[in-house]
């Protein structure tokens, strides 16, 4: 259940309050089967169990799961356009004709209704969670895309829920490259072995990327003598959370310390406590560094309307 990505919308405690009514209405919005002749469908899907009686809410405290699930037919362009091109060349040797632009679009989507019935299906999940205390849509992906159509789920689902992507007071990309450049980093806050660095003079400036990295060795700081910036930054969070931030404030390669893992423990009653344990220890952990974030960039959670 723990988080991999972190990738983040705000709302206000009006939105909050609208959202005691979020299991309500997703169930409307179970996800279903992808039809014979459909290309995907999206729905939700139950965070914890399985089945059509599980729910698809999972809530601890003020914080509560819902899993984005989809269903996609595999059928690769290649693959259609090559069965296109042997019957239309069917057609000429047969026929003694070419096949013109109307007709192959008719033999495409014949095609399509012939093939989508067949085709593989591939499964998705994107899990989110929102935080109704503290304002807070964090969603487990380092896609913006991904987030968005999963944010666009919800709001389908509740016929409105304007949660808004981060607008920091403080440039990311600045106050990063000072941490990094002057080691003033925040009280909690320690490098990790992983940076990202460019020249941001051009969108095709040159870059450096470290990866297990002592990011005080001199060969990073005279990269930044020479004027790159991070674009992204390896970070340690209370030696409880490891990850590394972009300069889009999304979180990416998330991992909780074994401080924190073995707190979890591994004597549960039944799944249902196990994932009650894990859903309030992620949660938990995340409030403070959310609630840091907040603090260091200026990220302030929208006044009502």
């Amino acid at each position: 259940m723990f988080f991999r990505n972190l990738t983040l919308f705000r709302f206000s405690p009006a939105v909050a309050a609208d959202l005691a009514r979020l299991d309500e209405a997703l169930g409307e919005h179970r996800l279903r089967p992808c039809g014979p002749l459909e290309m995907f469908t999206k729905g939700f899907v139950p965070p914890v169990g399985r089945g059509e009686e599980a729910p698809l809410t999972h809530t601890v405290k003020h914080c509560t799961m819902v899993t984005v699930g989809g269903e996609d037919k595999l059928l690769p362009a290649a693959v259609v356009n090559d069965e296109l091109q042997r019957k239309v060349r069917k057609i000429a040797e047969e026929e003694g004709r070419k096949v013109g632009g109307r007709e192959r679009k008719r033999l495409k989507e014949d095609l399509l209704t012939e093939l989508l019935p067949r085709a593989f299906v591939r499964t998705s999940k994107l899990s989110a969670y929102v935080d109704t205390k503290h304002g807070w849509l964090v969603l487990d992906t380092s896609s913006r895309k991904s987030a968005e159509n999963a944010l666009t789920q919800i709001r389908e689902a509740l016929g409105s829920f304007p949660a808004v992507p981060l607008a920091p007071e403080e440039g990311p990309r600045v106050l990063m490259t000072d941490w990094l450049a002057n080691g003033t980093l925040p009280a909690g806050l320690a490098l990790g072995d992983e940076v990202e660095l460019r020249d941001p003079a051009t969108a095709t400036g040159a870059i450096a990327k470290c990866r297990r990295q002592d990011l005080d060795a001199e060969e990073v700081k005279e990269h930044l003598r020479n004027g790159k910036q991070v674009f992204q930054l390896g970070l340690v969070f209370d030696d409880r959370i490891s990850f590394v931030l972009g300069e889009d404030l999304i979180v990416r390669k998330l991992k909780f310390l074994d401080v924190v893992t073995d707190e979890l423990g591994d004597s549960f009653e039944d799944a249902q406590a196990e994932a009650d344990a894990s859903f309030a220890l992620l949660t938990l952990e995340l409030e403070r560094l959310l609630a840091k974030l907040e603090e260091w960039f200026g990220l302030p959670r929208p006044a009502d309307g």
